[in-house]
């Protein structure tokens, strides 16, 4: 007796001292082996579902359903009652899963499955005791087996509460990250809708894709017609991201002339060409540390997008008259209203660039697809004219709102903004808008339908009236870009052709279109 109290000590101790579940249960089943001779000794864990029970050292064959009586442990734990199961009997169970516990075990002559339940009635598991030979009571009955059986339950309950516990702070950290996730992004949404204005549910994806695309480093491409603000989409995607505090250096694809845009992204050494005077540090290096945005990547001659694609690989380039290359750390964000995939398919733009590019695509709807902004952004472009001329109209009247509704915007934003603009100067301080300043009339007959556009000539949109003009050199540089947009709308955005049909060189009609922000 004095010798089975010592050996019931140094196994309690044992046991208190695993750390896990895992190494608590081969613990026990080692010291039972040990202290009354078993041929072998399984512990069956019953997972969180109550549905399965698990043995780990038979690996997937040890695996039983408890809702399966063919092998003897369904009984069991229904019963909640131990029985003995010999070796005759188990011969007889078709379970390839209790097969492979009796192969492991040697066929002993006797098995002996033990239920084990916590204080509350929750089933643990299941003891499998295994020996060749009979008299389980000599075993079970004994205060060594009792009180090892007891510290086990007590020692497996503290080990799936804490493990519950842990489960449940994990949880809770979680949903907490969900939590702030969510608030995060609902803030960064706020942030961009300031400027990036509309509550359709186009725009409000639209500022969400935008914060994703901020939060990550893949370049991006904006897509969109002319005129719906993709210069504020990629504006939104630098200030919210890590290099929000760097540079953003935009270069105009299209206003620069061919033959000075490799020179302004890559830089020159003195001497490199005629009249290069002076070193000069390319847009590339300008944006280290920052974001790069090619506006109108579309137009960027073939030859120069094969060295572009080679640095935005490798983050290197060499000035032109250079013999070293520098290294420049940017975020590539571009842009186009150009359907790239024509391009590609015509030879004017490369594949392998527009799939670097495109990394995180991102659309722009156009105007008339998101109708339901055209308050928002009306009443945001009133107040951007009170401020800046210190007075204007009080806001937009329903019927104003209603004319606005009937036209779809070829312009888009940008056209918005100018027709809005132009009906704040007609209208008296602190009024509101009324549909007759308004100018949409030249679009439209006297019923409301659209007049046949290629039978008569059309007034220029954005133009006021003479009656109307108060300052002769805006007024005249309204009239030019007015031209302009409409010939290029002529040649379905051809700069060539609309160059050669108002006799301008095309690089003068790109330094126009930059100045008037005029695109096709």
């Amino acid at each position: 007796m004095q010798m089975e109290l010592h050996t019931g000590i140094d196994l309690a101790v044992a046991l208190i001292k695993q750390a896990t579940l895992p190494a608590l249960l081969n613990t026990a089943t080692s010291q039972l082996e040990n202290a009354f001779g078993l041929t072998r000794c399984w512990a069956l864990e019953l997972d969180l579902s109550g549905r399965t029970l698990h043995c780990t050292k038979l690996g997937d064959a040890g695996e039983f359903d408890c809702n399966d009586f063919s092998h003897p442990f369904a009984h069991v734990l229904q019963t909640s009652e131990p029985r003995e199961l010999s070796r005759a009997a188990s011969y007889r169970l078709d379970h390839a899963g209790f097969q492979a516990l009796f192969d492991a075990s040697v066929r002993p002559q006797s098995l002996w499955l033990d239920p084990l339940s916590g204080d509350d009635g929750r089933i643990l598991g299941v003891l499998v005791l295994c020996r060749d030979g009979g008299g389980w009571s000599g075993i079970v009955d004994r205060p060594l087996y009792s009180g090892l059986r007891q510290l086990l339950t007590h020692q497996w309950v503290r080990q799936l509460q804490s493990r519950d516990q842990i489960w449940q702070r994990r949880l809770l950290r979680r949903s907490l990250d969900h939590l702030h996730d969510a608030e995060t992004l609902r803030q960064r949404c706020d942030q961009l809708a300031r400027n990036l204005v509309g509550n359709s549910a186009a725009m409000c994806q639209l500022r969400s894709q935008i914060v994703r695309a901020a939060g990550s480093q893949l370049a991006v491409l904006v897509q969109g017609e002319t005129g719906c603000g993709k210069d504020v989409v990629a504006r939104g995607v630098h200030e919210l991201s890590d290099r929000a505090g760097g540079p953003m250096v935009v270069v105009n694809c299209a206003a620069i002339p061919d033959t000075l845009l490799e020179s302004e992204l890559f830089g020159h050494t003195r001497g490199a060409f005629s009249g290069a005077d002076q070193n000069k540090e390319g847009l590339l290096a300008q944006a280290s540390g920052g974001t790069l945005f090619l506006d109108e990547i579309g137009d960027m001659p073939l030859t120069l997008q094969s060295k572009l694609l080679r640095v935005l690989e490798t983050r290197r380039f060499r000035p032109l008259g250079g013999r070293e290359e520098l290294h420049s750390d940017f975020r590539v964000v571009a842009a186009t209203h150009q359907p790239l995939q024509r391009g590609i398919e015509e030879g004017r733009f490369r594949r392998d660039l527009f799939y670097r590019l495109n990394q995180f695509p991102l659309q722009v709807v156009p105007l008339r697809d998101r109708p339901a902004d055209l308050e928002a952004l009306s009443r945001y472009f009133i107040r951007g004219y009170s401020e800046r001329e210190g007075n204007g109209p009080m806001g937009i009247s329903s019927h104003a709102l209603h004319r606005l509704s009937t036209y779809d915007f070829p312009g888009n934003v940008r056209e918005l903004r100018n027709i809005i603009e132009l009906a704040c100067l007609q209208t008296p301080a602190g009024d509101d808008i009324q549909p007759e300043v308004l100018r949409l009339d030249e679009l439209f007959g006297d019923a409301g339908e659209p007049r046949d556009m290629a039978s008569q000539p059309q007034p220029l949109s954005g133009v006021p009236l003479a009656a109307d003009i108060r300052d002769l050199k805006a007024a005249s540089q309204a009239f030019e870009a007015a031209v302009i947009r409409e010939r290029l709308r002529q040649y379905s955005g051809n700069r060539a052709r609309a160059a050669e049909s108002l006799g301008l060189p095309k690089r003068t009609l790109a330094h126009k279109c930059l100045k008037y922000q005029v695109s096709e």
